[in-house]
C-alpha cells in the first residue's frame, strides 16, 4: 500500500433525494471552479423547525435567496433564508409571532474529494448524486440563531408574582400590600375586634384579674 494513500475510499452513498424544497439538484453548475448559479425558492416547512418556546411553524413559507459557487472540493452555498417564526413568551407567556433571516455559508463536498476523505461523517456536508439537501443546514442555523428564552417584547415586563396579571395589561400603578408576616396575627385580631371597647363589671368577670378585682374591693369596703 503507497504511503499517500490515505484512509481507504468512502463507501458511495445512495442518495433517494429529489430536486425540490430544500433540496437542491446541482448538475447543471457543472464542475468548473468558479462556476456561478443564482437560485431563489420558496419551501413550505412540513415539519417544525427550531427550539422548544420559538420556532418555524409547519406550514410557513421559507424564501431562499442562494447563490451556488462551484469550487474544487465541492459546491459552497451562501445567502439568505428569511422566514416566520412563532412562539410563547418566557416572561408573560403570551403568543408572538416575527421573523427570522439566517445567513448560510457552507461548503458541501464532491464525493472522493480530498476533503470529503479527510473529515469525519459529521464534520461537513457532502453531495450525493449531485444533489444538496439544505434542510439540515437550515436546522441547525435556526436552533443557533433563536434565543431559549424569547421575549414578546424586549422591554417585556412579565407576570405580576402576586396575582399572576400580565404587567402590560395591569399598568405601572398596579401593586399588592404586602404585610409583614409577624404581624398578620395582629392585623387579624385588630379586623375581629369590634370599634368600641367595653368595660367588664370586675363582680361578673370569669377571669382571674376579674376576680380579683372583686375581692379587693370587698376588702377595701
Amino acid at each position: 500500500m503507497s504511503a499517500d494513500s490515505g484512509s481507504e475510499s468512502r463507501p458511495r452513498r445512495q442518495s433517494t433525494l429529489k430536486d425540490g424544497g430544500f433540496v437542491l439538484d446541482v448538475r447543471s453548475l457543472g464542475r468548473k471552479p468558479g462556476t456561478m448559479k443564482q437560485l431563489h425558492r420558496t419551501v413550505t416547512t412540513e415539519d417544525r423547525i427550531g427550539l422548544e418556546m420559538v420556532g418555524i411553524p409547519v406550514g410557513a413559507q421559507v424564501e431562499l435567496e442562494l447563490t451556488l459557487q462551484s469550487v474544487s472540493e465541492g459546491v459552497l452555498v451562501m445567502g439568505t433564508v428569511d422566514a416566520p417564526i412563532e412562539g410563547e413568551c418566557s416572561r408573560c407567556l403570551e403568543p408572538f409571532t416575527d421573523e427570522i433571516q439566517l445567513q448560510l455559508t457552507e461548503l458541501f463536498a464532491y464525493p472522493d474529494s480530498a476533503t470529503d476523505q479527510t473529515t469525519e461523517e459529521d464534520e461537513i456536508h457532502r453531495l450525493v448524486d449531485d444533489m444538496i439537501d439544505l434542510e439540515p443546514v437550515v436546522v441547525d442555523a435556526v436552533g443557533l440563531e433563536l434565543p431559549l428564552q424569547p421575549l414578546c417584547e424586549p422591554d417585556c415586563a412579565g407576570l405580576c408574582p402576586e396575582c399572576g396579571v400580565r404587567m402590560a395589561i395591569a399598568g405601572s400603578g398596579h401593586g399588592h400590600e404586602i404585610l409583614d408576616p409577624r404581624w398578620a396575627g395582629l392585623a387579624k385580631f385588630n379586623a375581629e375586634s369590634p370599634d368600641t371597647e367595653t368595660v367588664s363589671d370586675p363582680s361578673t368577670d370569669s377571669t382571674l384579674a376579674g376576680h380579683n378585682g372583686a375581692a379587693s374591693k370587698t376588702e377595701e369596703s
